[in-house]
């Protein structure tokens, strides 16, 4: 009796395992768009890589691990180029989603590609790996289906910048700021972050210029005849790549030196900067230290200089810049494999209880992945640097805040 119902619960216990292991699908689709072309090129592209370079590397390694089914599967990457267009991300976003049937659902680089998968995702119950999105209105309390993974929200991005103008800078002698922001979700909403926090109570900087102006724009000799006119004692420019190429080739057209010039790209972006500006019109410009040049400690995946090794390795030809979103799209793929050694099924609510479980333990090369309640990223946060030229005449990074990371002291007013 007893031999007979131990045979009968093998029978089950095998009869189970062979439903469950056919229940398995063939692959894991993950679904994204990127920009081959366009305004967004040259953000989207580096993060796109990135993302490409960890599906490889699972792929050669025989597939990710997938704990719903207890096993590797190999992973099929279905992308679509939006070619920067807004109208064309939204069509591929909801193709992947309805058409393409993918598992998982990440979105472009930056929050103009991202906005629409927002939407998209959030009616259709897909849970939306957002890459480096980081628009404050992407993340609200009534939508569980986002997390942001490779960059900090932009209502605390800049906080860096801020702490730096209201801490060290009265004793530079900074009291005049100049913001220019392009009127976009990311630098949108950087620029009203600083703002935000140079306007608190008893603060010692006053605000002297205060200008958005279309993402589009290409020319900024005006507007830079303007601020000078203005007599700021800092200049925070807030643009996407094309913007800080545009606006620090027109301060050299110019002539201006202002005696303190902040803009975002030359840290994200160094290589591409460096080609399309030059060293000496990056010289003393302060910007983020971006995680591709910080080797932080990490508990899962490669390290600073092995992933760097193996970028230079796989796009030898040097098409496409290495900067912080090179990093950005790695980082991606590493939260979704560890993502998927926690979900224990694919349903799109469990695959967000399984990121969320992530918080404050991953640790990767973009530093420490930590969410808000809405799925915000309030972690891997980029200390405030200055370029700066080494003996041989490239360009060094010296990070000048906070204190208690710093490099060196910043050079002010600049030369």
């Amino acid at each position: 009796m007893v031999i007979r119902a131990s045979a009968a619960a093998v029978a089950a216990w095998a009869m189970a395992g062979s439903a469950f292991a056919a229940d398995a699908p063939s692959e894991i689709k993950i679904g994204t768009l990127y920009a081959s072309a366009g305004r967004y090129a040259s953000i989207s592209m580096p993060v796109h890589n990135g993302l490409k370079l960890w599906v490889d590397q699972k792929n050669a390694d025989g597939g990710m691990y997938v704990k719903a089914f207890d096993k590797k599967l190999p992973i099929k990457l279905v992308a679509y180029d939006d070619q920067s267009n807004t109208a064309t991300a939204s069509t591929f976003y909801n193709q992947l989603i309805t058409q393409d049937k993918v598992d998982l659902l990440v979105a472009d680089s930056g929050s103009v590609l991202t906005a629409p998968a927002v939407a998209i995702a959030r009616d259709r119950k897909m849970f939306l790996f957002d890459q480096t999105g980081t628009g404050a209105s992407f993340f609200t309390k009534d939508n569980p289906y986002i997390a942001l993974m490779s960059d900090p929200v932009s209502t605390i991005w800049p906080k860096p910048i801020a702490d730096f103008l209201l801490n060290d800078g009265p004793a530079l002698g900074i009291k005049k700021v100049a913001i220019l922001y392009a009127t976009n979700e990311f630098t949108g909403t950087q620029a009203n972050a600083v703002r935000g926090f140079l306007k608190a109570a008893g603060s010692p900087i006053e605000i002297v210029y205060d200008q958005g102006v279309p993402t589009e724009t290409t020319n900024y000799t005006v507007i830079i005849n303007n601020i000078k006119a203005a007599q700021p004692d800092a200049v925070i420019h807030l643009g996407y790549a094309p913007n800080d190429i545009a606006f620090l080739r027109n301060v050299q057209d110019v002539g201006v030196k202002f005696k303190m010039l902040f803009c975002i790209y030359p840290g994200l972006e160094t290589e591409l900067l460096e080609k399309n500006v030059g060293n000496k019109g990056l010289e003393h410009v302060f910007t983020y230290v971006p995680s591709s040049e910080l080797a932080y400690d990490v508990n899962f995946g490669m390290k600073l200089p092995e992933f760097r090794a193996a970028w230079d390795k796989k796009y030898a030809d040097g098409k496409v810049e290495f900067g912080f979103n090179s990093v950005a799209g790695y980082t991606t793929g590493l939260v979704i494999e560890k993502t998927m050694t926690e979900a224990t099924s694919l349903d799109q609510l469990e695959i967000r209880r399984a990121v969320f479980s992530l918080s404050g333990r991953l640790k990767t090369l973009d530093g420490t992945f930590a969410l808000d309640e809405t799925g915000g990223q309030i972690g891997e946060l980029t200390p405030l640097g200055q370029l700066e030229l080494n003996d041989h005449g490239h360009l060094k990074f010296v990070t000048v805040y906070p204190h208690e990371v710093a490099t060196g002291k910043p050079v002010y007013p600049r030369p």
